[in-house]
């Protein structure tokens, strides 16, 4: 069965052509990206890439989405689009659509994907278990969570908000980095600093407690500063978001009861080289007396190009099967 893929996040919306068959993904197109800036709402999107699409577009689409999908309408965490989903399907012609959370739809993927796409990060250097709690996480422009069990009964993934939990520094960078944060937000979630723009407090806060002037620019052009290694400051802030990333991995993991662990998102992919060199591995372990049992866990990078094109068909397959 054809179907469009669709993945969108607060910033691009990435779309493909896949097939499926039996309850999994037998074929992924490549993928046409567009910036949400670009476009006033989804349809208008949809619309661009149905003038862009070198074939009729099928009556069948999976829909990841970077917000929660209970909600009516759904309005995404970060960007102003939002969608209706008991119209959507009629709004864009087709007979059937899932629509899924963009991590419960990274988690479909880790569920589908073969070893070749992951990358080794910590831990025991097996495959991800085949039973048990896989724990799905990954800093974009948020920070999405998810995890999925895999069981006799076959694998069932969960979304979550998990993004959306506290804050919890473990020394004293962090508690400044957390002083700043809540004279300016008042409530600081980890999605504040574990995610790209997160990384604009975090150099602020280095700057401030060096004494040195920071007059911040974008984001995007401090990761790209600090990964070239051309901005010293920049080069430490990405330092200290791989401690804190390792950090808020080993809290999801002990909070959903974790097998494994697989680190996602488009950052994610970027900072592979720096995770592997990073004190990632230390402050993952680093819970006090479950620290063997975090030393046991494997922790996966997902380096599959395309997760959440990946995972939404999967879970169109699912349900559709």
């Amino acid at each position: 069965m054809k179907l469009i893929t669709i993945d969108i996040g607060g910033t691009h919306a990435r779309f493909a052509l896949a097939e499926v068959a039996e309850g999994r993904v037998t074929h992924l197109g490549e993928a046409v990206t567009l910036k949400t800036a670009d476009h006033a709402s989804f349809l208008d999107a949809w619309a661009a890439f149905g003038l862009a699409c070198p074939e009729p577009i099928p009556h069948a689409a999976a829909l990841a989405v970077a917000a929660t999908v209970k909600a009516d309408p759904i309005c995404f965490t970060n960007n102003p689009w939002s969608l209706e989903p008991a119209r959507l399907a009629g709004q864009m012609g087709v007979d059937a659509l899932t629509i899924v959370n963009d991590f419960e739809a990274v988690a479909h993927a880790v569920a589908q994907a073969g070893p070749d796409h992951f990358l080794h990060l910590t831990g025991p250097d097996q495959p991800l278990p085949a039973t048990g709690t896989i724990s799905v996480l990954g800093p974009g422009t948020g920070l999405g969570v998810a995890h999925l069990w895999r069981g006799p009964q076959g694998t069932h993934v969960q979304a979550t908000e998990g993004g959306h939990l506290d804050f919890a520094p473990i020394d004293a960078f962090e508690d400044a980095l957390l002083a700043r944060l809540r004279a300016r937000h008042g409530r600081v979630s980890t999605e504040r600093i574990v995610s790209g723009p997160g990384l604009i407090p975090i150099a602020e806060t280095l700057a401030a407690m060096a004494g040195q002037s920071f007059t911040p620019s974008d984001d995007a052009a401090l990761w790209q500063a600090g990964l070239s290694g051309s901005d010293a400051l920049a080069v430490k802030a990405i330092d200290r978001f791989c401690l804190t990333l390792g950090s808020v991995a080993g809290d999801i993991a002990l909070t959903q009861g974790g097998a494994g662990v697989v680190i996602a998102g488009g950052l994610g992919y970027r900072i592979r080289d720096v995770l592997l060199c990073s004190g990632f591995a230390e402050r993952f372990c680093a819970k006090g007396r479950f620290s063997g049992l975090m030393a046991g866990l494997p922790v996966k990078l997902i380096i599959h190009p395309q997760p959440g094109l990946f995972g939404a068909a999967a879970a169109f397959a699912l349900e559709h099967s």
